[in-house]
Order: C-alpha cells, then sequence, then structure tokens
C-alpha cells in the first residue's frame, strides 16, 4: 500500500489473508491505520538477527508458538510467544524471531519498514528483505 492507496472499506478476513500466499518470512500488508501497516506473515524456522533503531515492533501470535531471541545488556533472553499472545520488541533492542514449529503472526510496524530492520546479520535465502508485500486476496 502507498500514502495513496485507500485504507479497505470492507473488514478483512485474516484467515483469509493468510490462506492467499505461501511464502515463509514474506509479510503482507493488510491494512493502514495512520502512518502503520497492518501486516500478517507466515513463518517458519530462524530469521535473521536485526535490530529497528528507530521503531518498536509488535507481533501477535494468530497461530503455532513464536520464540524471539533478544540481545539484552545481561545477555540474551528469549521471549515463548504461544497462540494469542502480544510482545513488543523496543527500538534499538537486536532480536531475532523464531518459529521451529511454523506460526502465523500479525505485525504493526511504521509504513515502509524494513522487515530486516536497519542493521542486520547477513539475510538467509528463505528471508524476504521487504518493506511488505500488497495483500492480494
Amino acid at each position: 500500500m502507498t500514502d495513496s492507496t485507500p485504507r479497505r472499506p470492507e473488514p478483512v478476513d485474516l484467515s483469509r489473508a493468510l490462506a492467499s500466499f505461501d511464502s515463509l518470512w514474506s509479510p503482507r500488508i493488510v491494512t493502514r491505520v495512520n502512518d502503520y501497516d497492518v501486516r500478517v506473515a507466515k513463518v517458519s524456522g530462524d530469521h535473521v538477527w536485526h535490530v529497528h533503531e528507530d521503531t518498536d515492533e509488535f507481533f501477535l501470535v494468530l497461530d503455532g508458538e513464536l520464540l524471539i531471541a533478544l540481545r539484552e545488556p545481561e545477555g540474551v533472553r528469549t521471549v515463548r510467544l504461544p497462540k494469542g499472545a502480544v510482545f513488543t520488541v523496543p527500538r534499538g533492542t537486536e532480536h531475532r524471531p523464531s518459529a521451529p514449529e511454523g506460526a502465523a503472526l500479525l505485525l504493526l510496524e511504521p509504513a515502509g519498514t524494513s522487515s530486516v530492520g536497519d542493521r542486520h546479520d547477513e539475510v538467509p535465502a528463505h528471508v524476504d528483505a521487504t518493506t511488505g508485500h500488497p495483500l492480494e486476496l
């Protein structure tokens, strides 16, 4: 969605949205709220260590379980998010999401935010470095 793209005039069924694509770690933009993209993604395996310097990153687990490793001053800490859980990674915190058994997520980020952050490790082939793809229903 670009700034000129209107918000969807009808409700979006998130199950249908997730069923409309198969790519992993490749978020789809469901709608926009003010200057924020609401994205859905299917994930499995490990993402990449990365950091968003100027924005928090919000995760809601729609299905499955997500683990988020965080590099903090005290060392690495991992948070576990089962289905229905939410978590916000604070701006400037290096993190790596992973879903050993697979998961479906809803993400809330400022429009144009890269899925691999401002700084990141080498991006593996299974991770899509994107600012989000339009949802095609």
